[in-house]
């Protein structure tokens, strides 16, 4: 696999799964392994994603089988409000809470988050510069100005250079110790709701909030880093069109505008001498 160009994360994958696989079938057999995996309580994209681990493994070996036909179904994705997603970020020791923040405002994958290198920020621009996993289209993703003081204080206690890793770990450490923090705020707090938060719906809360800012869904594809436009479109589906709620400011002044600009808020109309802008809770 590697010689063929996959990435070291999908061939980790493809480890693990073989690994399962091999675990509790004989994976000479490949009858064994269909009855291994139809026997699972699990999703049908899990199954098909084992499938395609073995089907891997037969082709290296020679060994020929019909690879289960099993369909991932697409259901809605479940969205962390705003106050949920800050409390995590708010209990978790610093470099978690940095990668959080990096995460809610980026929409980077684990992977992507992971594999960053100090090269890859602008600290003056704000600006990341990710290496986009599943071959998709390269972006640069803006972060805010508490992201980017977070950043600066990593680096230099640190002593980063721009070669090194941003991060120790890779995706599946970060993912496991943030499931350790998360459920033990859930229980601290005794909201059992957070346990349901998982790491990567970090990516789709920046997606929904990106595209019921802009309702621009060609730039949530971009900044996401989607091939297909039909991946991208589920989270259209996430926005209640006729039942928004809304934060609304006043401003007098080009500098208060200006502030409110950048906290995210759209300008709305002038009333009375006053620019009234809004944004949605």
């Amino acid at each position: 696999m590697k010689n063929n160009g996959y990435s070291d994360y999908t061939i980790e994958l493809t480890d693990k799964a073989l690994i399962r696989l091999g675990k509790h079938a004989d994976l000479e057999k490949p009858e064994t392994v269909k009855q291994f995996i139809a026997s699972l309580q699990i999703s049908d994209g899990y199954k098909k994603n084992l499938c395609l681990a073995y089907n891997k493994y037969c082709d290296y070996y020679n060994i020929k089988w019909e690879m289960p036909s099993y369909k991932q179904q697409r259901k809605i994705v479940r969205i962390p409000t705003k106050e949920q997603v800050e409390m995590l970020i708010a209990n978790a020791r610093a470099t978690m809470s940095l990668k959080l923040s990096i995460s809610k405002e980026t929409g980077l994958r684990p992977v992507e988050l992971s594999n960053l290198k100090v090269r890859d920020i602008d600290l003056e621009q704000r600006l990341i510069y990710p290496t986009t996993a599943k071959h998709g289209a390269p972006r640069k993703l803006k972060i805010s100005t508490s992201t980017k003081t977070m950043l600066q204080r990593h680096i230099d206690q640190k002593k980063l250079t721009p070669k090194d890793n941003l991060f120790k770990g890779n995706a599946e450490n970060y993912s496991k110790y943030y499931r350790q923090m998360r459920n033990n705020l859930a229980e601290k707090l005794g909201k059992p709701e957070l346990r349901t938060i998982r790491l990567y719906d970090l990516r789709h809360y920046f997606a929904t909030m990106l595209y019921a800012r802009t309702r621009d869904i060609l730039l949530v594809k971009q900044q996401l880093g989607h091939k297909k436009i039909e991946t991208t479109l589920i989270y259209t589906q996430l926005i209640n069109l006729n039942d928004d709620e809304w934060t609304c400011r006043t401003a007098a002044t080009v500098k208060q505008s200006t502030e409110l600009i950048e906290a995210g808020f759209e300008y709305v109309t002038e009333q009375d001498g006053f620019k009234l802008f809004r944004k949605r809770k």
